[in-house]
């Protein structure tokens, strides 16, 4: 049994998804400190000019967790993503097979950003095709403040004997303690595929829409071909 954890990111990228094609149990971890400027309220799509930030707007205090940050809905935000995607993608082969329900998502009041990246993940998951089993780590229980130790419960917790970590897990990982408490770990080394895009020259580590709207249901294929 393999599990798998990550902080709930907005519309993340590939290789976000091939950790949980990867898993057999896949943990939102929205009970850990909120970073910001980093992945967890935006992500970039491509634009004839180059990549893009589409950014949700959120009230933040540290040393707030993910899940008790709230979103700014007067900001008008939704309104500007959503023309942003139908602006880039409109023209793309299957951007109205997905749209509608991403859209509805975005569209949306979710109070709580931790809320909304979820639905994105859940929705995005299904139309690439992995069906793996989710869990939300606030709803669980109460866990450890050692990163390692939240991550050793959570393994025994679903009886995983394995856990897969991003490859910068190398960098702080303890892994005498996974050892000692008879799990395994293993690191993800995502190799990104190149694929058909619009506009000129690939860029790589977009949100998954953009992998989705440009290929369909060869998304999966693509996206799990990247991986090591």
């Amino acid at each position: 049994m393999i599990l798998a954890a990550h902080q709930p990111q907005y519309l993340p990228w590939l290789g976000y998804f091939e950790k949980i094609y990867r898993s057999d149990i896949f943990v939102f971890l929205d009970n850990v400190q909120y970073k910001k400027n980093e992945w967890q309220n935006r992500n970039r799509i491509k634009t004839d000019t180059g990549p893009a930030w589409l950014t949700v707007p959120v009230h933040y205090r540290f040393p707030q967790k993910i899940m008790e940050v709230t979103i700014d809905e007067n900001s008008h935000w939704q309104k500007k993503h959503i023309a942003s995607l139908e602006l880039n993608y409109s023209n793309t082969s299957f951007f109205k097979k997905y749209f509608a329900s991403i859209q509805k998502i975005i569209k949306s009041r979710w109070g709580y950003l931790s809320a909304l990246n979820i639905a994105l993940i859940e929705e995005l998951m299904s139309c690439l095709g992995i069906f793996k089993r989710t869990m939300i780590a606030s709803k669980i229980g109460e866990f450890p403040e050692d990163p390692d130790e939240r991550l050793i419960s959570l393994c025994r917790m679903y009886e995983a004997d394995t856990y897969l970590a991003g490859e910068g897990g190398k960098n702080y990982m303890d892994l005498n303690k996974y050892s000692d408490a008879g799990i395994k770990v293993i690191f993800q080394e995502y190799r990104h595929p190149v694929y058909k895009q619009k506009f000129d020259d690939f860029l790589s580590h977009l949100s998954a829409v953009d992998l989705l709207f440009n290929c369909g249901s060869e998304s999966l294929s693509i996206l799990t071909g990247g991986n090591k």
